[in-house]
């Protein structure tokens, strides 16, 4: 069954929730630039307060090794998500110095290859679409048709596919794509960083039904 993953966690209530509902996967976004940074005390709290079962994924971009790895000890993660313009070079060093899962974000545009990601030294790969204004949580589907079906012969084991999921349609890319997990921010939010509980519990079903 496809795992689910509730990005851009900011506070305990929505974290309960999604878990409560289902999710597998929480996303703590490190990036300040984002809309849905959390600082590190402040996810270590929350993480403190959620069940061991649940998995805790910190999401950074571009972020110096040695602060990553110390966010991620401080914090308690169990998985450490890349999601800006890391090189292989850079995801080969984090593997060597640590045993934390680690997850890479592909930004998908019209002419992106999906061949070109199977060399990279990560655990898994996440395929979010491109922006030119930021690293994720656009809301926007893939502007390639066909690249969920290419997920499916490449990568069904350990993609996440995200970029434009909410609680339509996620079952429909679920049965096209067969991903290791689906990763949803935008699309079960009031506003960025403040989740709708009814959309989060919708979104959660819907995929595991799929």
């Amino acid at each position: 069954m496809t795992r689910v993953k509730i990005c851009g966690i900011t506070n305990l209530e929505d974290a309960l929730h999604a878990t409560n509902c289902g999710a597998d996967e929480l996303g703590f976004n490190f990036f300040k630039s984002s809309k849905r940074y959390l600082s590190p005390q402040d996810a270590s709290e929350i993480i403190s307060e959620l069940p061991v079962t649940s998995g805790k994924i910190g999401v950074f971009v571009n972020e110096p090794i040695d602060s990553l790895l110390w966010i991620a000890e401080f914090v308690g993660l169990d998985a450490i998500q890349l999601h800006g313009d890391e090189d292989m070079t850079y995801v080969a060093d984090l593997k060597e110095r640590t045993k934390k899962t680690v997850i890479k974000a592909f930004r998908v545009t019209p002419t992106f290859d999906i061949a070109e990601v199977l060399d990279w030294q990560c655990d898994f790969q996440l395929f979010d679409t491109y922006s030119v204004h930021q690293y994720g949580g656009t809301g926007k589907r893939f502007a390639q048709e066909d690249f969920l079906f290419q997920i499916y012969l490449w990568l069904p084991c350990s993609a996440y596919i995200a970029g434009g999921l909410t609680p339509d349609n996620v079952a429909e890319a679920i049965r096209e794509a067969d991903p290791y997990a689906v990763d949803v921010a935008s699309g079960v939010e009031l506003e960025p960083g403040r989740k709708d509980s009814r959309k989060v519990e919708a979104f959660i079903r819907n995929a595991k039904n799929a």
